[in-house]
């Protein structure tokens, strides 16, 4: 680094900036006050918070800042030379991306908790804070007080790692699990999460997958050395999702989750995120409430597992302060050789080919509703046959109503492309009154090459 961003000798202080002052926000100033002894212990210096920017200056947070610390203007404490680190916590890309860059050349270490921004601008941000010789941390943009960041960058960094999945967004865990303890409707849970806080008015970033999208791809960059697009990413959410399903899934001896997942094969990364049929014997199936968990599988190591809270003001802002500690480190020349945002020099990470979702093959469960008259059956199994599909089971729980007769059918692996033409068949006979439910059967996570 350079020499004056790697002072050496013995600081007064380190200075924090925060932009945002929201549930993050509020959580990072807290962190940072009542765990001050603390971080001046392992450090030999304080953290101070010098400076907080949010459009909203009047709203009460419960924390007591001095005068003059709380202000509007992001870009008044981006240049105050006692801001030494900046922290972003505003999310979404702009003017995020315009303040961190414009931190990162005014000199100031930077920290953002922004998995929307770094899904597309990551990269760019490492290759500018290598260059300048300034830190970018991001521990809190994925699992929340969960360490990943830190467990792909340095603890594993001497294994070549195969295969990153898991449960990464606690809105839709909670809803699943809700679902599935208490047989309640995706509608009538989403509305309990948001009257608790654990969803926005506006679901669609999180039960549409967004969200673990996001995460997703800053978890391939880290784990893979590869830089993935958010659109070339299969994404399914789980509106569709319904208790029949959930009582199908327990009757066949699994658990519906909507997992992230991605492998990194001799064809190219395949990343996909969509909800899941875990079986109960994986530790996935038995993650529940808000909780995150995060796998792992290396060639030297094999499989570990990462579970903790993955979201909430106080485990995220624990992140957010680890990385502003790290950033202190880096300023003091504590440590000799900085490890850079990814693990490896930015320009390192290569493009990836995505292998596409119609490639990919996996098990299903399919529900129809189907006509009540002779010879649907036939023509399905019909269908299904001609494009290689081999039907593992049939089950008809439920009497025929209204002429509609639900049927659930679970197939044995087949490829992806396969199962779209066969469905886009069914769907020309008018024999199938809905658009089928489809839902992978996860058997093969963790598994070997």
């Amino acid at each position: 680094m350079k020499a004056k961003a790697r002072a050496s000798g013995k600081r007064r202080r380190v200075g924090v900036g925060v932009i945002g002052f929201g549930t993050i926000g509020t959580g990072t100033v807290r962190v940072l006050r009542e765990h001050r002894a603390a971080i001046e212990a392992r450090l030999g210096f304080p953290i101070e918070v010098v400076r907080v920017a949010d459009l909203d200056t009047r709203s009460e947070r419960g924390v007591r800042l001095a005068k003059g610390v709380l202000i509007k203007d992001a870009r008044k404490l981006i240049h105050d030379p006692a801001v030494d680190v900046v922290v972003e916590l505003i999310g979404g890309q702009e003017p995020a991306r315009t303040f961190l860059s414009e931190a990162v050349e005014a000199g100031k270490s930077i920290v953002t908790a922004n998995k929307a921004l770094l899904s597309v601008h990551g990269p760019a941000l490492a290759r500018a804070a290598e260059r300048k010789g300034v830190w970018l941390g991001f521990e809190a943009s994925v699992g929340g007080g969960i360490p990943i960041v830190r467990v792909l960058r340095e603890a594993l960094a001497g294994d070549a790692n195969r295969e990153v999945y898991g449960i990464v967004n606690g809105t839709c865990n909670f809803i699943l699990t809700a679902m599935t303890q208490d047989n309640r409707s995706f509608d009538e849970v989403l509305a309990e999460a948001q009257a608790m806080g654990l969803a926005e008015a506006d679901p669609s970033y999180d039960v549409d997958g967004i969200d673990s999208l996001h995460k997703l791809v800053v978890l391939v960059a880290l784990a893979f050395g590869k830089r993935l697009r958010p659109a070339s990413v299969h994404v399914e959410g789980i509106r569709n999702i319904s208790p029949v399903d959930v009582g199908y899934a327990r009757e066949f001896g699994y658990t519906i989750k909507l997992l992230a997942v991605a492998r990194d094969t001799d064809d190219g990364v395949e990343a996909r995120v969509h909800p899941s049929m875990v079986p109960n014997s994986h530790l996935l199936s038995q993650v529940s409430g808000a909780f995150n968990a995060i796998c792992l599988r290396g060639r030297a190591l094999g499989t570990s597992i990462y579970y903790g809270q993955g979201a909430g003001m106080m485990p995220t802002a624990t992140a957010v302060v680890a990385d502003i500690i790290d950033a202190a480190r880096e300023m003091t020349g504590a440590e000799p050789r900085p490890i850079p945002p990814y693990g490896r020099a930015a320009q390192a990470l290569r493009a990836a080919h995505v292998v596409p979702m119609g490639e990919t093959s996996h098990e299903y469960y399919i529900r129809f509703c189907l006509a009540d008259k002779p010879g649907v059956m036939a023509r399905i199994s019909s269908i299904l046959g001609r494009e290689g599909i081999s039907i593992a089971t049939v089950s008809q729980r439920e009497e025929a109503r209204r002429g509609v007769v639900p049927v659930v059918m679970r197939t044995h692996r087949a490829r992806e492309q396969a199962l779209n033409r066969a469905l886009s068949s069914i769907d020309r006979l008018r024999d199938s009154r809905t658009r089928p439910v489809v839902i992978r059967v996860e058997e093969t996570l963790g598994g070997e090459d």
